[in-house]
C-alpha cells in the first residue's frame, strides 16, 4: 500500500569545530603564558618579599580560569562575575610583577565570548593599555614596539574573534533555515501522503464495500418483492447476495490487512519488529524475550507494535534518557511489554496535544480495546517503566 515518504530526522546542529579549537588553543595558551611568567618571576626575583602573593595570585588566577568552561559562554550573572574576579586577580598580580601582562592575550578571546560587543572591546581596550603600561615600567629605556605590538595584537584578536563570532551567527542562520525548511517539507509530506492515502482507501471502499452493499439491497429488495409469489427466485436472490456478502468481508479483511504495520508484513513476527525499533541516535534501546513465543492475533501484535513506537517517541521526545529496554514477555495466559527507560521520570503523565497519537491515551485506548490494561511507573530522576498487559485467549 502506499505509504508517505521517509524524511531524515531533525536534530540539533554540533557545537562548531573550529570554536572548540579556539577555545582549546586559547586556555593552553593562557597557561602556557601563565607558566612561563611564573618560570620567569622566580629566575630573576628569587627570595624576594613579594614572591609568596605572587605565587599565591597564579595559583588563584588558575583556579580561577579553570571554572570557566563549566559557567558556559553565555553572560550569565556568574560568568560576568567570574569575569571580574580574573580580570581582578590578573591586574593585582601584574601590579606587582608587570612580566605577567602577556597573560592578557587568552583573556581576550574570554571577554569577547563573554561580554557584548561593544561591552568586550571597551574591556579589551582596557587590557591593552594595562599591558602597555606594565611593559613600559619593565622597560629600561623607551622602545616603540612595547607601545605598539600590544594594540596591534588586541586589534588582530579582536578582528578575527569578530570575523569568526559573524560567520558562525550565519551558519547558525541557514541551519536554522534548513532545520525549518526540513520540518515543512516532511509535513507537507506527510499530508500529502495522508491525503493520498485516503483518496485510495475512498476509491477502494467505493469499488468493493459500496458496490457490494448497494448489489446487497437491490437483491434483498428483489427478494422481498417477489418473496409471496415467486418463493424459488426470491431464495436465488437471497443466495446470491449472501455470496456478495461473504465476498464483500473478504475485501474488508483485505483492507484490513492493508493497513496494518509495515513491519509486520510479509510474515515478520512481533518480536523481530520490536528488536529492530530505535528511539534516536543519542539513546540505546535494548531488547528482551521472556517465556516461549506464542503465536498473537494480528491485532494484538499491531496494537504492542504501536505501544512500543508511542513509549520510545515519548522517550526520544520528552524523558531524556541515554538508554531504553523493550521487554516482550510471553506469560501463558498473556502478553506482556514493558518499556523503561533511565530518563528523568515525572510525576504527571503527560498528554499528547499535537495529534500525533504517540501520547498516553492513545495507548491506554489500544490496550482497553483488547482487554488489557496499561500501567505506569516513573519516580523523578528515576526514569519510568510502561507495561501493557493484554490477556490471550487459551489454545484449544
Amino acid at each position: 500500500m502506499p505509504r508517505p515518504r521517509s524524511t531524515h530526522p531533525v536534530t540539533p546542529a554540533p557545537p562548531r569545530d573550529d570554536t572548540r579549537t579556539l577555545a582549546t588553543v586559547a586556555h593552553t595558551a593562557f597557561f602556557l603564558l601563565l607558566g612561563a611568567s611564573v618560570a620567569r618571576f622566580l629566575l630573576r626575583h628569587p627570595g624576594e618579599p613579594r614572591t609568596p602573593w605572587v605565587l599565591a595570585l597564579s595559583i588563584t588566577l588558575a583556579l580561577l580560569y579553570v571554572l570557566g568552561p563549566a559557567l558556559g559562554a553565555a553572560p550569565t550573572r556568574r560568568r560576568l562575575l567570574w569575569l571580574g574576579l580574573v580580570v581582578t586577580t590578573w591586574v593585582v598580580l601584574v601590579v606587582l610583577a608587570p612580566s605577567f601582562a602577556w597573560c592578557a592575550v587568552p583573556l581576550f578571546f574570554t571577554a569577547l565570548r563573554t561580554l557584548p560587543p561593544r561591552a568586550a572591546v571597551v574591556l579589551v581596550a582596557l587590557l591593552t593599555a594595562f599591558v602597555v603600561t606594565a611593559q613600559l615600567q619593565l622597560s629600561q629605556s623607551f622602545d616603540p614596539n612595547l607601545l605598539l605590538a600590544p594594540p596591534a595584537v588586541a586589534a588582530l584578536a579582536t578582528a578575527v574573534f569578530v570575523h569568526m563570532e559573524r560567520q558562525a551567527q550565519a551558519q547558525r542562520a541557514l541551519i536554522d533555515d534548513l532545520i525549518r525548511t526540513r520540518r515543512e517539507l516532511a509535513a507537507t509530506e506527510r499530508r500529502e501522503g495522508t491525503l493520498a492515502e485516503r483518496q485510495r482507501l475512498s476509491m477502494e471502499i467505493h469499488d468493493t464495500l459500496a458496490q457490494n452493499l448497494s448489489s446487497q439491497q437491490m437483491l434483498l429488495q428483489a427478494a422481498d418483492r417477489t418473496w409471496d409469489t415467486d418463493p424459488a427466485t426470491a431464495r436465488e436472490h437471497v443466495r446470491t447476495a449472501t455470496g456478495i456478502a461473504a465476498h464483500g468481508l473478504a475485501e474488508a479483511r483485505r483492507l484490513v490487512h492493508d493497513l496494518a504495520p509495515s513491519e509486520l508484513a510479509d510474515g515478520a513476527g512481533l518480536a523481530d519488529a520490536l528488536r529492530a525499533l530505535d528511539a534516536g541516535p543519542d539513546i540505546e534501546v535494548r531488547f528482551h524475550l521472556e517465556g516461549a513465543p506464542a503465536p498473537l492475533p494480528d491485532r494484538i501484535q499491531s496494537a504492542l507494535l504501536r505501544i512500543a513506537q508511542g513509549a520510545l517517541a515519548n522517550v526520544r521526545e520528552h524523558s531524556g534518557a541515554r538508554t531504553a529496554a523493550l521487554t516482550l514477555s510471553f506469560l501463558g495466559d498473556q502478553v506482556v511489554l514493558d518499556i523503561a527507560d533511565d530518563g528523568h521520570g515525572f510525576t504527571e503523565p503527560r498528554t499528547d496535544a499535537d495529534g500525533r497519537g504517540h501520547g498516553l491515551p492513545a495507548m491506554r485506548a489500544r490496550v482497553r480495546q483488547l482487554g488489557g490494561t496499561l500501567t505506569i511507573e516513573s519516580t523523578p530522576g528515576e526514569g519510568t517503566v510502561l507495561s501493557a498487559a493484554i490477556p490471550l485467549e487459551p489454545a484449544p
